[in-house]
């Protein structure tokens, strides 16, 4: 295996638009996962398969190309019609309540308005990585926040000794933050060898890069505070925070109280845009609990029976309690600010004016040079060396989650800046200085991912075992399955000493359950070391015949025939009525009486129940899931997506072997 031929995940675009968005997560008892959808191949049905962070990633690398464009049009814009580019963005708006007032140019509405959505969902992804994502393991936060802290702390250093004591000096801050959606959308076109879970890694570290920045130009670019108006900000926000304890999931509340905020701080002479942060940070991510979706199911039923206004509210009101507020926020703003606000960013702050002369001195400049050398070097030196300290201080019990081959290339393709880093050249500077700042940060596009392609073609003249280890890591996957495979009771197919296991808790009456089978079966052929385990999980709030079902393979197992008729009731989905399962187990040569005796007494229903707690104890409600080596597999389940996942653990087992 090549260093090319790395798993990858999915940063390919599937056939038939798997690469699609919907979320979901196939059968998670709720109506809208109780309607079967029509599937053609494998990835048609992928597309509902989504989870948050693969959805986060993908809209932030697809929307660097929107990005470019917008960056683009703005120099092209004040280059061809400058009075014009200058006119729009300083026209003043204002926006008038009784005697109160808040006016700005229109460029200072999209950098402090509009913006705040940007953080804010910049601070849903890092609440949603800490109580959900890899950074729910709190000793494994030490090492992004080092990592990021590092690649900040360096490259301001490199700014500030090529930079010197000139005019140049105050705009450190402008060579620190990196820039997500270009850095992740750079990566998927120069890093394909680099693993998947390197995006990840970058990912968070950029959100404590934001972090600080936020920090930065909340402190070193706030000249002077009035405290009547912060305290009105601090009010509303700590109404903000009782509202949440309180579990109000409405968003109107939020929505009055973060303007209000907003307005305040405005007021107040501290840049707005730290309120889309700190809501941000304390919106709560928990996954959907099956009481609460079983919940949802018996008012959406209650509503079906009855249509009317009252029930509708109802029901809409337990659906949307189901889902935690910062996966519902997300899936509303992350694409509206991704598609739309930072590109009008970077069309209202990019623009500069471009000459042979101007080329000429800027690339001789003391500003310039700081910025491209700062982020060149200082971000993959800053970063690695954060992540190599956290290894050393903890003698090897944290260590970054892809190789160090693949922490070098990470952050050299974190040294693009952009967003925040044009943001604070607009609070720093002015004039010739502006605009030979954002030249050095324009500069860093191109600059950054050169690096990391080097770094990739370097790894890849490695000895394939060295490579391997170099670009993957031998860290440990976090363990989310509450439950281990007990080989003494759990229905277990593959080898024994498999070095994978892939566990999946399902629904026998789910129609997601039924297409994985197939994806299933190739994969147990294309593995020789791949053990499966199934695990009951029958929803039986949308499946009227599941309970029945699961009862059905355990009556079967019984008699030592429980695969057999797993595979015959996942084969006839639409036929699990107790006649129709009494005919199968005919057919199966089971002796019908005792079968029939078992399920009269339903001899198995206290094991599917112990099935069911644990998939409590392991935050699943919907089928079906995946576990591989006891990590959650948080993306689609289709034959691609599924054998990157498994060959990956297989990789990591070996190295951690080896």
């Amino acid at each position: 295996m090549s260093a090319s031929d790395l798993p990858t995940g999915s940063d390919e675009p599937a056939a038939d638009g798997a690469g699609g968005g919907e979320a979901g997560a196939g059968c998670a008892g709720s109506p809208e996962g109780a309607v079967g959808a029509r599937f053609t191949g494998s990835t048609a049905w992928a597309r509902t398969l989504e989870q948050p962070l693969r959805e986060f990633l993908r809209t932030q690398s697809g929307s660097a190309s929107i990005l470019l464009a917008a960056t683009l049009a703005a120099l092209l814009w004040i280059n061809v019609a400058p009075a014009s580019y200058q006119q729009v963005w300083h026209t003043t708006l204002s926006i008038r309540v009784g005697a109160g007032a808040v006016a700005m140019p229109l460029r200072a509405w999209v950098n402090s308005g509009l913006m705040t959505l940007f953080f804010l969902v910049v601070g849903l992804e890092a609440r949603r990585e800490l109580d959900l994502g890899e950074l729910r393991d709190r000793r494994r936060l030490a090492l992004p926040v080092v990592a990021g802290v590092g690649g900040m702390l360096v490259p301001v250093a490199i700014f500030l000794a090529v930079a010197g004591g000139g005019a140049g000096r105050g705009g450190w801050g402008a060579a620190m933050s990196t820039d997500t959606a270009f850095a992740l959308g750079m990566l998927a076109v120069v890093g394909r060898g680099f693993p998947d879970s390197l995006r990840a890694f970058i990912l968070t570290v950029a959100v404590v890069d934001d972090l600080v920045a936020l920090a930065v130009i909340a402190v070193a670019f706030t000249t002077s505070i009035r405290w009547v108006a912060l305290a009105v900000a601090a009010g509303a926000f700590a109404v903000i925070l009782v509202a949440r304890a309180r579990r109000v999931h409405n968003g109107a509340p939020y929505l009055v109280l973060g303007v209000v905020a907003w307005v305040a701080l405005e007021k107040a002479g501290i840049d707005p845009i730290v309120v889309g942060l700190a809501i941000g940070l304390v919106t709560i991510a928990y996954p959907a609990a099956r009481e609460d979706l079983e919940r949802a199911t018996d008012l959406f039923r209650v509503f079906r029976e009855q249509p009317s206004s009252v029930l509708q509210q109802s029901a809409t009101a337990g659906m949307r309690s189901a889902i935690s507020p910062n996966e519902r926020w997300q899936h509303l703003l992350h694409p509206f600010t991704s598609w739309f606000v930072v590109p009008l960013f970077a069309l209202a702050n990019a623009g500069f004016r471009i000459s042979g002369a101007f080329l000429a001195d800027a690339y001789t400049s003391p500003i310039t040079l700081a910025i491209v050398i700062a982020y060149a070097i200082g971000k993959p030196v800053g970063i690695t060396l954060g992540a190599a300290s956290v290894t050393r201080a903890s003698r090897g019990r944290i260590v970054p989650p892809v190789g160090w081959a693949s922490v070098l290339g990470g952050g050299a393709i974190a040294g693009v800046g952009f967003t925040v880093s044009l943001l604070i050249a607009t609070l720093a500077f002015s004039g010739g200085a502006l605009a030979q700042a954002k030249l050095g940060v324009a500069t860093t596009l191109f600059v950054a991912p050169a690096l990391t392609w080097l770094v990739m073609r370097a790894s890849r003249r490695l000895p394939r075992r060295l490579r391997i280890r170099a670009l993957i890591g031998a860290a440990p996957a976090i363990v989310d399955l509450a439950d281990p495979v007990d080989d003494a009771r759990d229905h277990i197919r593959g080898p024994e000493r498999a070095t994978v296991t892939l566990l999946e808790y399902g629904d026998l009456e789910c129609p997601y359950c039924g297409q994985a089978e197939a994806v299933i079966r190739e994969l147990m052929s294309d593995f020789g070391e791949l053990r499966y385990v199934w695990r009951h999980l029958p929803l039986n709030d949308v499946h009227t015949h599941a309970q029945l079902a699961a009862e059905a393979t355990e009556a079967a197992a019984a008699q030592g025939r429980f695969w057999e008729m797993h595979d015959t009731l996942l084969a006839h989905q639409g036929e699990l009525t107790l006649r129709e399962i009494l005919g199968y187990a005919g057919e199966l040569r089971l002796d019908v009486d005792v079968f029939r005796e078992h399920l009269r007494r339903r001899r198995g229903a206290a094991r599917i129940a112990q099935d069911v707690e644990t998939a409590d104890r392991s935050g699943v409600s919907g089928t079906p899931t995946f576990f591989i080596n006891g990590h959650r597999h948080q993306d689609a389940y289709d034959i691609r997506t599924l054998s990157a996942a498994v060959e990956m653990a297989r990789v990591r087992a070996a190295l951690r072997e080896g």
